[in-house]
């Protein structure tokens, strides 16, 4: 269940990235937006820790701030992938990028807190 939960909420974060923000367009259905997340998902646990691990220096020296530039790297992979899929999602470029992740990351956060509950014992 937080599975499908945790793709609803991606899905959501994408549409808000797409509607709200200039330079990301989406203009599919609501089934192509969950394979959109799905894309989004798969392209963030295989690549993303990989691309972390080799910037694990530049994340140290800046603190994680370096993970934003991370965040918006698998954006334009989720494009990138998307465009080759035929789901009509595009991002034009890293500034885009950069203000998408930022909405996705705190959306998909956000979303999680009040979605999510989260296991609490209370001993």
């Amino acid at each position: 269940m937080p599975l499908l939960l945790r793709l609803l909420i991606n899905a959501a974060a994408l549409w808000c990235a797409a509607r709200f923000l200039d330079g990301i367009r989406y203009t599919g259905s609501a089934a192509g937006l969950l394979g959109l997340s799905l894309v989004f998902g798969v392209v963030n646990t295989l690549i993303r820790p990989v691309l972390a691990f080799f910037s694990l220096p530049v994340l140290i020296l800046t603190l994680g701030l370096f993970s934003l530039v991370l965040n918006a790297a698998m954006l334009l992979v989720t494009s990138s992938v998307a465009t080759t899929l035929n789901i009509p999602f595009h991002v034009d470029g890293f500034r885009a990028a950069m203000l998408g992740a930022l909405l996705v990351s705190v959306m998909g956060t956000v979303l999680g807190w009040i979605l999510i509950p989260a296991d609490r014992d209370d001993d």
